[in-house]
């Protein structure tokens, strides 16, 4: 199962509040395919459908496909912040670069380059 931080259900509730959207939940999907394996995109949706699973954490709901829910076992969804750049990452899981990060790019150079 998908794990949630602290620090991504604390800024997601903050975020969704803004928008005047607090009883709405974060929706994970798969937004692709790429030489490093699937990349993970989030939106906001105001209910889960029937294909849903449906995570909770501190109040806020995630929902997640039932048939991607396997490949993001081992996974976090995390808040990311330094002094460049913000958001929320996706990390964990299998990557066929060795980052460690689900959805990480592979350069520049596409999937004909190395991705260490």
């Amino acid at each position: 199962m998908l794990d949630i931080t602290d620090l991504a259900a604390q800024k997601a509730k903050e975020i969704l509040a803004a928008e005047g959207k607090a009883n709405w939940g974060l929706r994970v999907y798969k937004a692709g395919e790429g030489c490093c394996g699937p990349s993970y995109g989030l939106d906001i949706n105001e209910t889960s459908l029937q294909t849903d699973d449906v995570i909770e954490k501190d109040g806020l709901k995630v929902f997640v496909d039932k048939e991607i829910m396997p490949a993001l076992i081992g996974m976090s969804l995390d808040y990311y912040q330094d002094s460049e750049r913000e958001g929320f990452i996706m990390t964990g899981g299998i990557s066929s670069c060795g980052t460690g990060a689900a959805g990480s790019s592979c350069g520049s150079g596409g999937c004909g380059s190395s991705c260490g």
